[in-house]
């Protein structure tokens, strides 16, 4: 039997099943322990440190107008940068003014 990879469901012996990838190879018991370390290993990653090293930058949601949103967009866009470079980039110049 041949399943393709879909929503996760009961455990199967992979030695007893078959199970194919996107690509048609078949999926084996050492493929299947090596994808889950690469995913484990990408959860664990996450975003670098803005302080380097491996402390903890906590993340901060806010809420904007759609005109502020769009405009930081466009700068971004503009500067070729992330939305999140260019917003924390805002917090950091008035924090600073501010202070």
């Amino acid at each position: 039997m041949t399943r393709q990879i879909g929503p996760i469901g009961p455990d199967i012996d992979l030695d007893e099943e078959e199970v194919r990838l996107p690509d048609g190879s078949r999926l084996t018991e050492a493929g299947a322990e090596q994808l889950a370390e690469r995913v484990l290993e990408q959860r664990r990653a996450g975003r670098p440190s803005l302080i380097g090293g491996s402390a903890h930058t906590p993340p901060l949601t806010v809420r904007v107008r759609p005109d502020v949103r769009s405009a930081l967009e466009e700068i971004a866009h503009q500067q070729g940068r992330r939305l999140a470079d260019v917003s924390r980039e805002a917090l950091d110049e008035y924090v600073a003014r501010h202070r």
